[in-house]
């Protein structure tokens, strides 16, 4: 006899005085094909589930037992208790540690086959950074307790973007990008796509850093010197790389049709154009890591906390697209049936 495969997600609250613990509520108001965990403290959901006038009831979880589908109204919870009251849209570095503690134990979870993918709410990396901690995203960090080389990729908007860099200030962006960082990041976007997205030989068109992609090296040599070698180096080996092209026209609808995926040289070069078109809706995927990890496209809206104004759309994006993945992979660690 053969088992139905229930694919279990961990969700991660993110930051608890902002709208990370609402989304979770929000989310579990419906049927999922899936088992979904909440990895957050157990009494700041249901604060949080009152608050929104939401019914939630809240279930242990054994990463030990077979996933179950979700029902709506239902969550289960790996309880993880805050370190200080949460006072709803307002910060306390205090529970730094705690909101870094939630994505460790889902990492390891994932990384121990005892959970298929890890979807995360948003967090504030600016009161993390004040409590003492280096931290300048998800993305790095996660890529550090994988000890892998993970590369930022958002989905929306009919739209695949990826990163070279990351969250940089813009005078460091010119020297983080060397040959070796492009084509590392190349190799496991390529990757990933054939792998995770099924896209058989997938087209990847490839920004230039300068305006107009250096002007033949008037407005910048960077084009030249690092990334047009990098670019014609995996050529010969078969991959499909366009450019390096203008950013200012690359994102044009009919210029869009032909890629796969675009790589752009960073943050405020590409994920603009991706949000205007999908906020709301966009997903964050990790790409390179050795689990599967989605995220939402959006901050943490202390504002909205506890509102009910907070948009779960994003989130419900994210755990679709970690729906996908997992079902895109050819084993399944969690089914033991």
């Amino acid at each position: 006899m053969t088992n139905t495969f229930i694919p279990r997600l961990l969700l991660t609250a993110g930051e608890p005085a902002g709208i990370g613990p609402d989304l979770c509520v929000q989310v579990a108001q419906q049927a999922w094909p899936c088992q979904l965990i909440v990895i957050a403290d157990r009494n700041l959901l249901d604060q949080r589930a009152h608050m929104l006038k939401l019914p939630l009831q809240l279930d242990a979880c054994d990463l030990a037992q077979p996933p179950t589908l979700h029902q709506a109204g239902r969550l289960h919870v790996m309880h993880v208790p805050v370190n200080s009251p949460v006072d709803t849209g307002k910060l306390d570095p205090a529970n730094a540690t705690y909101v870094l503690d939630t994505l460790r134990y889902a990492v390891e979870a994932c990384s121990m086959h005892r959970a298929d993918a890890m979807v995360t709410g948003p967090v504030h990396k600016g009161i993390i950074s004040a409590a003492g901690i280096k931290f300048s995203g998800h993305t790095e960090y996660l890529s550090a307790l994988t000890q892998s080389q993970a590369v930022m990729m958002l989905a929306g908007g009919g739209m695949r973007v990826t990163l070279a860099t990351t969250h940089l200030p813009l005078k460091d962006v010119p020297a983080a990008i060397t040959p070796e960082s492009l084509e590392q990041k190349l190799r496991i976007i390529h990757h990933d796509l054939v792998a995770r997205f099924a896209i058989r030989h997938p087209c990847i068109a490839v920004a230039g850093l300068n305006p107009h992609a250096g002007e033949s090296g008037h407005l910048g040599r960077e084009e030249i010197e690092t990334i047009i070698p990098v670019l014609e180096k995996l050529r010969a080996e078969g991959m499909n790389l366009l450019g390096p092209l203008p950013a200012d026209t690359m994102f044009n609808p009919s210029q869009l049709e032909r890629y796969d995926c675009v790589f752009v040289m960073y943050h405020d070069q590409g994920l603009p154009v991706l949000k205007h078109a999908s906020f709301g809706s966009g997903v964050n995927v990790s790409l390179g890591l050795p689990i599967i990890r989605t995220s939402v496209d959006h901050g943490t809206a202390l504002e909205l906390a506890g509102t009910g104004y907070a948009d779960p759309g994003s989130m419900r994006a994210a755990i679709q697209m970690a729906l996908t993945l997992v079902k895109a992979t050819p084993l399944h660690p969690v089914n033991r049936g």
